[in-house]
């Protein structure tokens, strides 16, 4: 009960939100708040100041904080060395912000070592490094270039930003635009924070176009379904773009390229699964 209790206060402490803490860890809201009560209740202290949308750390919140996020590395560094003691056995976790990528290497990986239990989750760039961080995932792939010197990155691919209409879209006729061919259409996008978003928007700036209005949409999924039923041009990476009748890839001058990193923490890199998992990428992207 304790060691749940103090994972929810230093969520919270991270966040300074319940409501944002509950959802990292998968809880519901109520039980953070319970769990957080239950710990200040039965020691007699209080390790927020609730007041403001923010919460924030008391002194004794502030002298906690550190000793338990030593706590929670110490946790994760157990189960890291139960996890890869045996000679290519257990289970091996992974993040990505697309699977695309990542999806090559782990079939790779599959085939040389078929008994190793394997475990992928998607999210954001922050979602996948901050999982990462938290030791939660042991390599995590993802289109930000991150300078963390605690990280050792290696590049799982690259591919240009296209231009994706429907057959039946004026603009589908043509397989290489420029910028200012996107003035005025209906441009889905991501949310902002997104790589190819940000991306996108720069490019579009630098050539002084802008669209007639943004569609945004959160996940690359919907985008491909929202440019399938005709309500807008999407731009985005080459190989996200699945074969489709309906659909057609236009090439896009002077297009940023998207790049897919792999990152691992470099503590870890040495270690039997994450090494051989690193080993296998490293194949790929030679051949």
């Amino acid at each position: 009960m304790l060691s749940q209790a103090l994972k929810a206060f230093h969520m919270v402490a991270r966040l300074g939100s319940i409501t944002q803490a509950a959802k990292k860890l998968g809880l519901s809201q109520p039980t953070v708040t319970t769990q957080i009560r239950n710990l200040e209740a039965h020691y007699g202290i209080e390790l927020f100041h609730r007041g403001g949308r923010r919460l924030q750390l008391s002194d004794v919140g502030v002298q906690l904080l550190p000793k338990v996020q030593e706590l929670l590395q110490r946790e994760a560094d157990i189960d890291f060395l139960l996890r890869n003691s045996a000679e290519l056995q257990g289970k091996l976790r992974l993040a990505a912000t697309a699977p695309y990528y990542m999806l090559d290497v782990l079939r790779d990986f599959r085939l040389r070592h078929p008994h190793i239990e394997v475990t992928l989750s998607i999210g954001n760039s922050q979602q996948v490094v901050e999982a990462l961080e938290d030791y939660r995932v042991d390599l995590a792939a993802s289109s930000q270039l991150e300078p963390d010197p605690r990280f050792t990155r290696l590049v799982l691919g690259e591919d240009p930003l296209v231009l994706t209409v429907h057959r039946s879209h004026p603009l589908a006729g043509h397989t290489r635009l420029a910028p200012a061919a996107l003035a005025g259409q209906c441009l889905l996008c991501r949310e902002a924070g997104s790589i190819t978003r940000q991306l996108t928007d720069d490019w579009l700036a630098a050539a002084g176009v802008r669209p007639g209005s943004l569609l945004e949409i959160g996940s690359r999924e919907s985008i491909r379904e929202a440019v399938l039923r005709g309500l807008g041009v999407a731009v985005i990476a080459r190989h996200e773009v699945p074969d489709h009748a309906a659909l057609r890839v236009i090439a896009l001058e002077a297009a940023p390229t998207i790049v897919e990193y792999l990152y691992c923490l470099k503590e870890r890199r040495q270690a039997r699964l994450p090494a051989a998992f690193l080993a296998v990428a490293r194949e790929d992207r030679q051949g």
